[in-house]
């Protein structure tokens, strides 16, 4: 049985599901999901389902035959028992959901895959946001925090495009990006994405 058609079947007893939660079904929990992307877009593109958002919960999968069901969890960020932090996959999905409700065509990254982690088209404008993960040390973070600005800094090639970052929306990386210098910000322009645990998505400039 191909991808394709495990999904199919997971989807007959499980309509509904997102990709994060069929990977983390088919897969195990938190392993990358760009595969079931490509998969579950497939189908979409063959008439075999369909991708909705539906009351602001994270786009769902429905096998064209079903109706459309709201998720359970209204959360795209999972609490795994040997895992309190955020990874950075999760954000890139949430990311990749709030944008597409905004009319964006969204390329991810996923994984260890290489290139611009998050990168957002919509007619002539482009998005281009890099994204990292909790970290389990207040010291690790504040690393990630210089870390994620100078990976931006140096992707920094288009006068046109917008950049931004994108954190776990936690006190130390709000207290790190309101330390941030004002004349940096408005310099570069760069502003500052953080998702929380519910999938709430707060730019700031």
């Amino acid at each position: 049985m191909n991808l394709a058609e495990r999904i199919v079947k997971l989807l007959e007893q499980n309509p509904g599901l997102s990709d994060r939660q069929i990977t983390d079904k088919l897969f195990g929990v938190g392993k990358p999901q760009q595969s079931v992307n490509i998969a579950c877009r497939d189908l979409e593109k063959k008439g075999i389902l369909t991708r909705r958002k539906v009351d602001g919960n994270p786009i769902g999968n429905y096998l064209t035959s079903q109706e459309l069901i709201v998720p359970f969890s209204k959360s795209r960020i999972s609490d795994d028992e040997n895992e309190n932090h955020f990874s950075e996959d999760a954000i890139k999905e949430v990311l990749e959901n709030w944008l597409i409700a905004q009319g964006w065509k969204v390329k991810v990254a996923w994984g260890r895959d290489h290139g611009v982690d998050v990168e957002a088209t919509n007619e002539n404008q482009k998005w281009l946001i890099e994204v990292k993960g909790q970290g389990s040390r207040n010291a690790m973070r504040a690393n990630y925090f210089l870390g994620i600005l100078g990976e931006t800094l140096q992707r920094m090639e288009d006068p046109q495009a917008k950049y931004s970052i994108a954190l776990p929306d936690i006190q130390q990386f709000r207290n790190l990006w309101e330390r941030l210098p004002l004349l940096a910000k408005s310099r570069t322009e760069i502003t500052a994405i953080f998702v929380d645990k519910d999938g709430n998505v707060d730019e700031l400039l």
